[in-house]
């Protein structure tokens, strides 16, 4: 291990707590950590601002953990407020507002995740995390005795000097991809759902429209038989004059993949002359990303590792989801090393710790579990013909389904509708 005078002023070698990657989970996860007083360092492989593949559209869930972060989420401060989700198919569209709800806020927000990541991050810092950019995590430091984690090695600014930070506990937030947890034997789940996400910006007239847009007309059109996937298209205004648009699509769809950028195109290309989805419009390449769902990596904690975010699968395979899910996972995450760090033994320390799992599942295994089961179902063609053809002239339906969805249901009380999604949850095994 390097000393603390081998390290760049003003970090130290060693924290409480070390934080990979400082994406939402990660920065939410620091935040928390060091408001509550815990040394933290956050470890990011790359700089300040940086770009990631996102939706850029935010639930009402996400707002909820933004607010609690002292976020100024006001559209004077560039948030764009969204109403609520349109959904469109080949035969009617219908729009969904946002539930009321004392739980969550009844509004979106929509924001570029370069300005969007950068803002948490720094928030973080603010409350006392030591962030350290450009330090790229290649391991785990272990404890030859008890093969638990004690630290991580990392290749530190441009020329990837090599160094170590130690750490009694590490969070691993560091993506689908996780190195970290990879290199601690925590595997991807294969009996859960994967999808996939692609997207690009135009300038648009449609930039300042305040209703998030799902098209579920996705077809995938090689071939002599076009097949309808399980998925949908998306149209999000990010009020700066252009709009995120792009695609995601469960793993569930059979038979070979399709070329990802040619299909987002192709749909571009259909859809009505207004929008101005053309190639003179595009502003950035179409860029893709993995969505690992349904807790897909398991332990989430163990031998002093904790998985936040998509490191540990927190994406709703209901909707693609992931930022709100995110921000919750490392808050609880945080939560819970808090309380672990304030107890005075080793084993009440590893109990505590080992509580996050359960917390987890308690949290999301309901809900995912539903979400799976949805999955498997729009996985069949027909299915999601019939859903796409007819779910939106049934309203009543669909907003149930969209509350459902979306994970908004009023927790404690709420309507009829509330009680009935919670019961649902309740009752749904919580693998």
């Amino acid at each position: 291990m390097v000393t603390e005078t081998d390290l760049p002023d003003p970090y130290g070698s060693s924290a409480d707590v070390i934080v990979v990657g400082a994406g939402p989970a990660g920065s939410a996860a620091a935040y928390h950590l060091a408001r509550a007083g815990l040394d933290v360092l956050l470890l990011e492989k790359t700089a300040f601002p940086r770009e990631k593949v996102c939706g850029d559209g935010l639930t009402p869930r996400a707002v909820k953990q933004l607010t609690d972060m002292g976020i100024d989420v006001s559209e004077s401060a560039g948030w764009l407020h969204t109403k609520g989700l349109r959904v469109v198919s080949r035969r009617a569209q219908l729009e969904l507002d946002w539930p009321e709800s004392a739980a969550f806020p009844d509004f979106g927000i929509v924001r570029r995740r370069a300005d969007f990541d950068e803002l948490l991050v720094r928030r973080a810092e603010a409350a006392g995390a030591r962030l350290v950019e450009l330090a790229n995590v290649s391991g785990p430091v272990l404890d030859d005795r008890t093969g638990r984690i004690t630290g991580v090695t990392a290749g530190l600014g441009p020329e990837k000097r090599p160094v170590s930070f130690a750490a009694p506990l590490v969070v691993a937030a560091d993506g689908n991809s996780t190195r970290l947890a990879v290199s601690m034997g925590r595997h991807r789940r294969t009996d859960r759902p994967m999808g996939v996400a692609f997207r690009t910006y135009f300038t648009s007239p449609r930039h300042d429209d305040r209703y998030l847009e799902s098209w579920l007309d996705l077809w995938d059109r090689r071939g002599a038989q076009p097949r309808l996937l399980p998925g949908y298209a998306w149209v999000f205004g990010m009020g700066d004059g252009t709009s995120n648009v792009g695609l995601g699509v469960l793993d569930t769809s059979g038979g070979a993949e399709p070329d990802w950028h040619e299909l987002l195109r192709t749909w571009c290309a259909e859809v009505p002359a207004e929008y101005g989805f053309t190639p003179e419009h595009m502003t950035t390449p179409i860029r893709g990303s993995a969505l690992p769902m349904a807790l897909n990596r398991r332990p989430h904690y163990a031998d002093g590792l904790l998985l936040v975010g998509d490191a540990g699968g927190t994406v709703s395979p209901t909707t693609g989801e992931g930022i709100a899910y995110a921000l919750e996972s490392g808050r609880l995450a945080a939560e819970v090393a808090v309380q672990a760090h304030a107890r005075r033994t080793a084993t009440g320390r590893e109990r505590t710790l080992q509580s996050y799992p359960r917390a987890l599942r308690d949290t999301y295994g309901g809900h995912f579990t539903l979400g799976r089961a949805f999955v498997k179902v729009m996985g069949h063609p027909q299915v999601l013909k019939l859903w796409a053809d007819h779910g939106l002239a049934r309203p009543t339906a669909m907003k149930f389904v969209f509350k459902l969805m979306v994970n908004l249901a009023e927790p404690t009380a709420g309507d009829p509708t509330d009680r009935v999604i919670n019961a649902l949850t309740r009752l749904t095994p919580r693998g």
